[in-house]
């Protein structure tokens, strides 16, 4: 199984699916009740649309009452900004709203932002990360452009993540697999979510699939 950047806090990657037509809002539950009180920031940063978050905020808002904060961060100066790394630390939780795993990584690798992500999960809160977001926090994420694999952010060393998977359609997760240095891989449909806790806690919402081996059999994971 893919181990984790250590930490207390959570760490929860959904496979995708849109949360407007309810296809997230277990995986949605599942992380807020692993966080504290208090504001949740919205990173539009893979994106780059401001109206993503307005439509993240008023479905918060509607279904689990709870409060959302744009983190504004849309270029690299943005990610170096002081004032966006203290919106980081004092949200309870991050959502790493979806998009072009090119523009996050491009924009927040080797940054104050990716450090305070780091710091949230490291001290005890809760950072989610959706879709493409979710697979750019792995060693390597394919690139939107030529299909290329680009260095991530290496919150799971070694290990590759491949959202919105289906396991009839492999071929892209065993591509990655196929790198020097990746040894594990995990495939999470839409709507479903892996949850990294301390202490190797893990909880599944939905079914993902396990890969440790780019011609092997897949492990399937929960329900």
């Amino acid at each position: 199984m893919l181990k984790r950047l250590p930490g207390q806090g959570w760490l929860a990657l959904i496979g995708g699916g849109e949360f407007s037509f309810g296809e997230t809002l277990e995986a949605d539950d599942a992380w807020l009740q692993k966080a504290g009180p208090g504001p949740v920031g919205f990173l539009p940063t893979a994106s780059g649309s401001a109206d993503y978050f307005h439509h993240f905020a008023e479905y918060l808002d509607e279904k689990f009452d709870r409060e959302v904060e744009l983190i504004p961060v849309y270029r690299g100066r943005d990610a170096k900004r002081q004032k966006n790394v203290l919106r980081v630390d004092e949200c309870s939780a991050i959502y790493v709203g979806g998009g072009v795993p090119d523009e996050l990584l491009s924009i927040l690798t080797d940054t104050p932002i990716q450090e305070a992500l780091g710091r949230k999960l490291g001290s005890g809160g809760v950072v989610a990360a959706i879709a493409a977001s979710a697979q750019a926090l792995g060693t390597m994420a394919r690139s939107l452009f030529g299909g290329s694999n680009l260095p991530g952010l290496s919150w799971f060393p070694g290990g590759v993540i491949e959202p919105n998977f289906d396991p009839a359609h492999d071929r892209r997760l065993r591509r990655m697999m196929e790198e020097p240095g990746v040894d594990c891989g995990v495939g999470i449909p839409p709507g479903s979510a892996v949850l990294w806790g301390p202490d190797g806690q893990i909880d599944h919402i939905g079914t993902s699939f396990l890969l440790e081996d780019s011609e092997g059999d897949f492990r399937i994971l929960g329900a």
